[in-house]
């Protein structure tokens, strides 16, 4: 295998803009409503077969265990802490995303009220300690638990606490890559103060309306957070392998078994400076593997993948590919948003990065702006792209899904102020009237605070 070879996996990932199409996922915790308490994996186990026995999913087995679910080409995957997530197909419109996200809703809700189980669309779990959350059964997830202490404090945190929504994007050369790779990973923050949902830790208030974001720059300084290289001229799918060669392994599976590579970089083990003791020969599946097991807020694929956002409700899980769609698939919009922010330098966007996760939409660009001011002009655009695409549906087009964020937008406060507020205000510093709030009801409360 050669690097031409490991290039190749993403040149490969160029489309005509007839073939772009729009991929959704969203993770959230399942707690049991009689005593709070995060689901356990015989809870999830009961809950995959029922969905698979009711709505014809097909099961995945790890070692016997359930470990996801797949229908068509959608899939029902768990994250460590047993957080569940819709990794939703590839679809060409956004009325076939939310119709998708609502029938994930509604088939989940079929199987899990009789158990007693509901679910919460936050960034990170409000109330329990992580000592208190167990892994799922996945190997994987072993090799990474014990793997995480050594390059970082939170670590842990992130795989058994945290949660989020994902959108992914289609790009038709590596030019086109590029500039949506710099657009989307500048403007980050807006969705991390947009999106900022975890103000809570432990059953308190911390310091961050996105904790989340917070923990991620505490999880492994060589695969997460924002990359530097991606302004720099030579910046394409060359550079991006090259970042990813020297990014530690954490396994390869060989025999259904996985193989801890923990400590060797992908570029050692295609030099053959792995010992293990075994006949180790790097393969394409290998690097497949490796290119998931970094964590960039914007990650390249074969597609684009856009990360930073905290978990949410239903509503906002559509808001996220509507906002991203109408910039990064309308040709004219994207320059647009990019003649906004080009003169960036990556040390602004850093402190924009950083800040947003505390102030949210009181923050402040890179220009000095306020935030508010500039969130309702990149909107405004995203808005523009979408009603270009003319895709209606009883007469409303795809900028109607932007409406969520237009009501976060009217209030002036990011979702983590207000439930900061009804914690301070109304519920006594009681994080248990979070799992009792109604989250509907609770966000109309953005309008009226």
């Amino acid at each position: 295998m050669k690097k031409q070879d490991l290039i190749s996996f993403f040149e490969d990932g160029c489309k005509e803009k007839t073939e772009w199409r729009i991929g959704t996922e969203h993770e959230k915790f399942g707690f049991r409503t009689n005593d709070l308490k995060p689901i356990s994996y015989l809870d999830i186990e009961k809950i995959l077969s029922r969905l698979s026995e009711k709505f014809h999913w097909e099961k995945i087995y790890e070692n016997r265990n359930i470990i996801a679910l797949s229908r068509k080409m959608a899939s029902i995957t768990l994250e460590p802490g047993g957080q569940i997530e819709l990794s939703g197909a590839p679809l060409s419109n956004l009325f076939e995303t939310c119709k998708e996200v609502n029938l994930h809703q509604n088939e989940l809700s079929d199987v899990c009220e009789e158990m007693g189980i509901e679910f919460m669309g936050m960034g990170v779990l409000p109330k329990w300690q992580r000592e208190e959350i167990k892994f799922i059964p996945k190997e994987r997830y072993k090799i990474m638990g014990k793997y995480m202490p050594k390059v970082g404090e939170r670590g842990l945190d992130m795989m058994l606490r945290t949660a989020t929504i994902q959108a992914n994007y289609d790009f038709s050369s590596e030019n086109d890559m590029v500039k949506k790779f710099r657009v989307s990973q500048s403007l980050q923050p807006v969705i991390i103060a947009l999106y900022a949902n975890s103000p809570f830790l432990n059953g308190n208030l911390t310091n961050y309306l996105s904790f989340r974001s917070h923990i991620w720059t505490q999880t492994d300084n060589n695969r997460c957070g924002l990359l530097s290289f991606v302004y720099d001229k030579s910046f394409g799918f060359e550079r991006y392998v090259d970042y990813l060669l020297d990014v530690p392994m954490y396994f390869v599976i060989r025999d259904g078994k996985h193989i801890d590579l923990t400590g060797y970089s992908f570029r050692d083990f295609m030099k053959g400076k792995v010992k293990k003791g075994l006949n180790l020969v790097p393969n394409f599946s290998d690097w497949k593997l490796h290119i998931t097991t970094v964590f960039p807020e914007v990650r390249l694929k074969n597609f684009i993948e856009l990360r930073a956002a905290d978990g949410g409700p239903w509503s906002r899980v559509c808001a996220l590919p509507a906002f991203w769609t109408g910039i990064l698939y309308d040709e004219e919009v994207l320059d647009d948003v990019w003649n906004l922010i080009k003169h960036w330098n990556f040390s602004e966007i850093i402190d924009f990065y950083e800040n947003t996760r505390i102030g949210g939409l009181k923050s402040k660009t890179p220009d000095k702006e306020n935030l508010e001011v500039f969130c309702k002009k990149i909107i405004n655009l995203s808005s523009k792209g979408l009603e270009k695409r003319k895709i209606e549906l009883e007469g409303k087009n795809e900028s109607s899904f932007l409406e969520p964020l237009k009501k976060i937008l009217n209030s002036g406060m990011s979702p983590a102020s207000v439930w900061k507020k009804l914690f301070l205000e109304q519920w006594d510093n009681n994080i248990d009237m979070l799992y009792k709030t109604n989250y509907f009801k609770a966000l109309k409360l953005n309008e009226k605070i």
